[in-house]
């Protein structure tokens, strides 16, 4: 199979609307698995809408460059070609000084080349200087190819490509004019999901324009002729299983309102023995299950609905009541609080507005708050139903979870803010909630950890 990646110079440039569109061309006369560079949940639902195949994350930071290659190498079976879709600028990372949980780094891991999506709005001659300044600012990272956005018209895209070719030795893939239609839905953490928009002929019909827009200025044929030839490597069973028996059902919250998900999840989960069944606060009854998911996701556009389900709300709690191990994140750990508040003028309300949720943990959740995006390290403490186990993971909220005195937390942060200064986590019974995103493949040993805390408790 054939792999690269296609990177920006700058958050902003346009690669993922331009990433979108090559793997949806593509997927139309082979079969194109795609990854997302970051712990990002939206970018992904797209990847996977217009490829069928689910679309996985590969993050640096969070990961290990062993497990950087077996996610690689599990998703790309049966595959024809690879597309790594970057985040923010090529080299933008962590931090200052290297280049860890950049994409730049994701490419070296995997030895791809890298196709650099440059914002060339009012620049032409320029263009090569930026690019020439990418090549040389680490010589290790192959840049083999460029596609020039936002570009006026013919002459700006003459001179440029011109200068690019000359200077920097790689061709100028493609050059697409600065278009209206080129822009995505948005909201205030970021994309509509694509689960959210799908059934709407309006998102479809902008996908598609976006997608034969820039379908008519990239050349598809010498963007895969760039494309590095490679055998992944077999799968990593001390990963991805199989599992022998599978003794476990585990319920997982999917629909609209809950779906920020790592496609490795359910993976890991059935390689771990456990099958998975998904369900919808918003419309189904709580399946009987030995242990329960509950993923973040934009609930709060939803709350008249999550709030009218007085009856799969009573069995969450009576099920944490009863020791059931529930694992909450974000979107997850707000529905489990006793209720959402919207503030005054949000989202064009009018007035305060209270919406009832759970009730397991006793405190509110209020919008809007900081918008906190950031990546968190921590500790997860003895007795907590993830284990005692270091961390990594990622946080990425617009509110804020007040909770009563004296509630435990399971997460000591030494970086990150969690629910509360540091700690996160919030605990009672088996009971779960964090603003803290995991990675399960990075943290296997936690989500293993909470596997046998149901066997436990099935087994008392």
């Amino acid at each position: 199979m054939k792999a690269l990646m296609i990177a920006g110079d700058r958050s902003g440039s346009g690669k993922t609307s331009i990433a979108l569109a090559i793997a949806a061309l593509f997927s139309r006369k082979m079969a194109v698995q795609t990854f997302k560079v970051g712990m990002d949940y939206i970018d992904p639902s797209y990847l996977t809408g217009v490829t069928g195949r689910p679309c996985r994350n590969l993050d640096t930071y969070v990961m290990d460059e062993h497990q950087v290659r077996a996610i690689f190498s599990h998703g790309c079976v049966g595959a024809d070609l690879a597309i790594v879709e970057g985040v923010r600028g090529l080299y933008e990372g962590a931090e200052a000084l290297d280049d860890t949980g950049s994409s730049a780094s994701v490419a070296r891991s995997l030895g791809i080349p890298v196709v650099l999506v440059v914002n060339a709005r009012s620049i032409t001659r320029s263009a090569a200087a930026l690019i020439r300044g990418f090549q040389s600012f680490d010589p290790e990272i192959r840049i083999e190819g460029v596609i020039l956005n936002n570009v006026a018209g013919g002459k700006h895209i003459q001179k440029a490509a011109t200068a690019v070719e000359h200077y920097c030795r790689i061709p100028v893939i493609g050059a697409i004019p600065r278009m209206q239609e080129m822009e995505l839905a948005m909201r205030h953490l970021g994309l509509t999901p694509y689960r959210e928009g799908r059934e709407s002929r309006e998102f479809q019909d902008r996908i598609r324009v976006v997608t034969e827009r820039i379908g008519e200025h990239v050349n598809l044929d010498r963007l895969l002729s760039v494309a590095r030839t490679l055998t992944p490597q077999q799968e990593s069973p001390d990963i991805f299983g199989p599992a022998d028996v599978h003794d476990l059902t585990i319920g997982i919250a999917y629909d609209e309102a809950f779906n920020f998900y790592y496609a490795d999840l359910f993976d890991v989960l059935h390689a771990m023995g456990a099958r998975t069944v998904c369900f919808s606060p918003l419309r189904d009854m709580l399946p009987d299950a030995d242990g329960y998911i509950m993923g973040g996701g934009y609930p709060e556009l939803f709350l008249p609905a999550l709030a009218k389900r007085d009856d799969v709300k009573r069995d969450i709690r009576d099920a944490s009541r009863m020791g059931v191990p529930i694992y909450a994140e974000c979107g997850g750990l707000m529905y489990l609080t006793e209720e959402v508040i919207l503030k005054d003028g949000w989202q064009g309300i009018s007035g305060e507005r209270r919406f009832p949720m759970c009730g397991v943990f006793k405190g509110t959740t209020t919008m809007p708050a900081r918008r906190v995006v950031a990546y968190v390290e921590g500790k997860s403490l003895p007795g907590s139903p993830m284990g005692e186990s270091n961390f990594r993971g990622h946080e990425f909220h617009y509110s804020d979870v007040s909770l009563e005195p004296g509630t435990r937390f399971a997460y000591s942060l030494t970086r990150g803010f969690g629910i509360s200064g540091g700690s996160d986590g919030a605990l009672t019974n088996r009971t779960i909630g964090s603003y803290t995103h995991l990675h399960p493949v990075a943290s296997l040993s936690m989500f293993s950890h909470f596997l046998s805390t149901c066997r436990m408790q099935v087994n008392a």
